[in-house]
């Protein structure tokens, strides 16, 4: 087993010894931008943390570059979402970054974790707040390659992200109590390794954690006009934010934005339009809007758009306030009665 692998069993680091303190600068590499924001957020004062995925690339589809390469193989700290996001990022994790600890936030305590939905025509409902898809877990961090749930996603669902039924739905950071949730796992996660810089860790993370909690009355308060409003997403990466907060979504184009829906699917999609009313559909900077374009012609249906990676934004530790309460002010343009 691989020094990261052996490292990865005990990631909730009440096993980590405190004489793996590195100093004030520790290499720390992160994947996505609202995970890069919030690792920012903690370890601001104290050092910077790099990020892979940058500018509107997507995750799902990602290649490595050399230069990322190397910062992964000199990476003491590498925060990541999972398998079910970055896969991009599994073999490199196994073979580049072994004298490092890899961190997946979805394994953290407390974060709520979902199914992936039946994206079948939009057979969900934005207003389930809970129930058996809703899955809090105080897990930890642990080796999660070769789960069976991997394999299992390697069956093709008219997709090419290929999501198994059952696995977890990836986009946690979308619930403001998930990205809590990974702000103090990942706090917890420096101190326990640099504890000369342990207090700052922490009370950056109290800092964090109120301002999520501040924003979160913010964005429920913006969003109170619309919740009954129907629409339809590009791809189905919304449902933690929808069941925050109440939402009415009628459906998802596609569940992978790799793989350009069929005929039969876009039809599907205009059906549902028409039948629930939905008044908007929303697309992604990072994919083909097109498609969205298509599907609400010959309708008086809105287009906006949702940007769940805060794509657009400048790499700061603010990005995951930005990032939130953007999506909640592009909810309210679209889906409030036109003037």
């Amino acid at each position: 087993m691989s020094p990261i692998r052996t490292l990865l069993l005990s990631a909730s680091l009440l096993g980590l010894s405190t004489g793996m303190a590195i100093g004030a600068e520790m290499n720390v590499v992160t994947s996505i931008k609202p995970v890069h924001a919030l690792v920012a957020g903690v370890m601001k004062g104290v050092g910077t943390p790099d990020l892979i995925v940058k500018g509107t690339a997507s995750p799902h589809a990602y290649s490595l570059k050399p230069s990322q390469a190397a910062a992964l193989q000199d990476a003491q700290f590498v925060f990541w979402i999972g398998h079910d996001l970055e896969t991009f990022l599994d073999k490199p994790l196994d073979t580049i970054a072994t004298d490092g600890v890899s961190v997946s936030l979805s394994n953290a305590p407390g974060i709520t974790r979902l199914a992936f939905r039946d994206t079948g025509a939009g057979e969900h409902d934005g207003h389930d707040h809970g129930g058996e898809d809703d899955h809090d877990h105080d897990g930890h961090d642990h080796d999660d390659h070769g789960h069976p749930e991997k394999a299992q996603a390697d069956h093709d669902h008219d997709h090419g992200h290929d999501h198994a039924h059952g696995a977890t739905d990836p986009h946690l950071w979308l619930d403001p109590d998930n990205a809590k949730a990974m702000t103090q796992h990942i706090a917890r996660t420096l101190a326990q390794a640099d504890p000369a810089n342990a207090d700052r860790y922490l009370e950056n993370a109290a800092d964090l954690t109120a301002r999520i909690d501040l924003m979160s009355q913010e964005i429920a308060d913006t969003l109170a006009p619309v919740r009954d409003a129907r629409y339809v997403v590009f791809h189905d990466a919304y449902q933690y934010f929808e069941k925050r907060f109440g939402l009415s979504s009628a459906g998802a184009i596609t569940i992978s934005p790799e793989a350009r829906p069929s005929a039969a699917r876009i039809a599907e999609i205009q059906h549902r339009i028409e039948e629930t009313g939905a008044v908007c559909v929303f697309s992604e900077p990072q994919f083909d809007a097109k498609l969205v374009a298509v599907a609400i012609e010959g309708t008086a249906t809105r287009k906006g758009s949702l940007d769940p990676l805060g794509s657009t934004l400048a790499d700061t530790p603010d990005l995951y306030f930005d990032l939130m309460r953007g999506m909640a002010n592009d909810f309210k343009t679209c889906l409030s009665p036109a003037q």
